[in-house]
């Protein structure tokens, strides 16, 4: 009785380890699998700049990157699209996106609304995702500080012209004082002359 138990022990067993095998085979076989890679999660701006979200994706299939806004006015689709495929850009941001085939996006003119999180989600054909957000932190220009700027760049200029005034002077007063040292030079000379001209 022992026998045949063992050998449907031994047979579950091969059994088993095949069906294990076959199972790590399919899954190393069926494509998919996505990978997201975000090398700058924050990004501090001025208003009126530029700004890139760069991200970078790998995929064994075709892949459908999508990017959201979300802030404290809600959350806004900005732009979907397919590799190899269609670009869909919401109205608000029409003219304001350019995508790159790497999954990044350029946004420009960006105001203080653009300050948030911006979420990029990259979904293969078998619904495989891969998630990624980017900070953005939107700064006015504080007009202050540049009003300081030009009162400071005003009063070196002033000093800048007061000090050249005063240079001018000094050099129209050595001028002068040259020019009266070599009249009395003159005159001096003129005397030594007529007094030896007296002598002889």
């Amino acid at each position: 009785l022992m026998r045949p138990l063992r050998g449907c022990r031994s047979r579950g067993v091969v059994v088993g380890t095949v069906t294990l095998c076959l199972a790590a085979g399919w899954a190393l076989q069926t494509p998919g699998g996505v990978s997201l890679v975000v090398p700058q999660p924050n990004i501090n701006a001025t208003v009126a700049q530029n700004i890139l979200l760069s991200v970078e994706y790998s995929c064994r299939g075709v892949a459908t990157i999508e990017w959201k806004h979300v802030s404290s006015w809600g959350t806004t689709s900005i732009v979907e699209w397919s590799s190899g495929s269609y670009v869909n850009i919401s109205m608000g941001y029409k003219d304001r996106v350019t995508t790159f085939e790497n999954g990044s996006i350029q946004l420009q003119n960006v105001g203080m609304r653009d300050a948030g999180y911006y979420s990029v989600t990259v979904m293969d054909e078998h619904g495989t995702n891969a998630y990624g957000t980017i900070i953005v932190n939107v700064y006015e220009i504080i007009y202050e500080d540049l009003h300081f700027v030009a009162v400071l760049f005003a009063f070196l200029a002033a000093v800048s012209a007061i000090l050249i005034c005063f240079m001018w002077l000094c050099n129209k007063s050595l001028h002068l004082f040259q020019k009266k040292t070599t009249h009395k030079l003159t005159a001096s000379t003129t005397e030594e002359i007529e007094l030896e001209t007296i002598e002889c």
